[in-house]
């Protein structure tokens, strides 16, 4: 009866907001957004959790994050002993923090959300991650050596959480990374704003201090290959590639001047430092108007991107409804606070250059919403004759990306799908290449950084069981 009592009073506290930039200054620098969670707030958060005996919210967590006992810790003020527990199942949980949809997966889940608001379990594993990141650091565990070597092809989110398992276990574990800088999609295409590279450096840091050996700049499928690096003495391969390869909408004008890919865009935004132009030497040019074809999370994050480089006028073009936008609510409230303009029911059709070849103008055309397609969505219908131009001066497509080959590819034996994703099983993530796996991105398509590092965990326990048959 007690329970019950406490249990109705924390229902009606209210959830606590993040603290944020305000919309007019922050759309006009690249720091991040949210501010954190204060000690007092942080504590008072986590007091609103129920701790319940069967927490529902671990089951929605793809890392299963022992969520009631690090929230337990901050509300009774131990703050360096929850981010000590956070460490135990996330490898990078200040990452997590700041990029996962918590609200469709643990948040989901809690009880208090039923008939109040969930417990912010996001913000709280921030201010966790974070308090551990500014305090003395832990001594790292000895673990005592398997005598087995593991090569993880590429260091993003699931390369990088296999390789924190990996690594507990004993094995020698060595990441190859295409760039010149390990993070992958953490690095390349999540802002600035939205998540700090100083944050994923720190992260990786604690990997390499764990025993991890990081090598960039080796393109596997031109340098060397899967098959060579077993041959040389790796017991078991990690392929954690991600999707990176581009989707176009395969209009006329995509190859005309000033129309970028959001891997492109954000890749010299992000990685290369292009707002930081002239002291880093690579220039994004984006003119007055911008338009930003696709409406998710790589769409809001380009357009977002392209008002602090200066356009005035930035557009989210998308053919179906403010219902249907595939993005975090979070980021698109963000977004439209900061200027950015939603032509919803809207699709182009061509994008049209000047005689010296740079992008002039779009066409498009108006829709509405028909029947539901077999995605359960209402599909959108076009409505002839409704054609209309919009001055425009650059062309972001943010409509998906896929894998790339170039490691599928070079590996003979392995099977892929007809998308050309990796077919891994179910439970082990082994391909069909005997002591190789695969997982995250390349494997399921696109989709969260926190389901690409589950995928990364399922795969250090399927290398491990591996690697004691061996």
């Amino acid at each position: 009866m007690a329970e019950n009592v406490e249990s109705t009073k924390k229902v009606k506290i209210p959830r606590h907001e993040m603290p944020c930039q305000d919309p007019q200054v922050r759309a006009h620098n690249f720091e991040e957004v949210a501010l954190g969670y204060s000690q007092e707030t942080a504590i008072e958060e986590a007091k609103r959790c129920l701790q319940c005996k069967k927490p529902l919210c671990r089951t929605g967590c793809p890392v299963e994050v022992l969520i009631p006992d690090f929230i337990k810790q901050i509300a009774e003020g131990d703050f360096q002993e929850a981010a000590k527990v956070l460490k135990v199942k996330n490898s990078l949980p200040a990452v997590c923090g700041r990029v996962c949809p918590q609200e469709s997966q643990c948040e989901s889940k809690c009880i208090l959300g039923i008939k109040g608001e969930s417990v912010a379990i996001g913000r709280l594993e921030r201010f966790a991650a974070d308090f551990g990141m500014k305090s003395e650091k832990a001594e790292m565990e000895k673990v005592e050596p398997s005598g087995k070597r593991v090569a993880i092809i590429g260091a993003g989110p699931s390369g990088l959480a296999c390789a924190g398992d990996l690594a507990k276990a004993g094995h020698a574990v060595t990441i190859f990374e295409a760039l010149h800088v390990a993070g992958g999609v953490l690095m390349y295409g999540i802002p600035q704003f939205r998540l700090p590279k100083e944050i994923v450096q720190t992260e990786i840091e604690n990997l390499k201090q764990m025993g991890v050996e990081i090598l960039t700049n080796q393109v596997v499928g031109k340098i060397t290959s899967v098959d060579e690096l077993m041959e040389n003495g790796y017991d078991a391969v990690f392929i954690g590639t991600g999707a990176g390869l581009p989707y176009f909408m395969d209009i006329p004008g995509e190859n005309l001047n000033g129309v970028y890919s959001a891997n492109e865009f954000l890749t010299r935004t992000n990685l290369m430092k292009g707002y930081k132009f002239p002291d880093y030497a690579t220039p994004v040019k984006v003119g007055k108007n911008v338009a930003v074809l696709g409406a998710g999370n790589v769409a809001m994050d380009s357009a977002r991107t392209a008002f602090r480089l200066g356009a005035e006028n930035v557009y989210i073009i998308y053919r179906r409804s403010r219902d249907e936008m595939p993005a975090r609510k979070e980021e698109l409230e963000h977004a439209e606070e900061e200027g950015i303009q939603f032509r919803l029911l809207t699709n182009p059709v061509s994008i049209e250059g000047d005689e010296r070849g740079w992008v002039k103008s779009l066409t498009c055309l108006r829709y509405e919403l028909g029947e539901p397609d077999a995605s359960g969505r209402r599909a959108p219908v076009a409505i002839k004759g409704s054609e209309f131009e919009i001055p425009m001066d650059t062309v972001v497509v943010a409509i998906g990306q896929g894998p790339n080959p170039l490691v599928t590819t070079s590996t003979p034996g392995l099977e892929l799908n007809k998308r050309g994703n990796i077919v891994a099983d179910a439970e082990t993530l082994m391909t069909s290449k005997p002591g190789v796996f695969a997982g995250g991105d390349i494997v399921t398509g696109a989709a969260t950084v926190i389901l690409a590092m589950g995928a990364g965990k399922k795969a250090a326990e399927g290398i491990n069981q591996y690697l004691k048959a061996k």
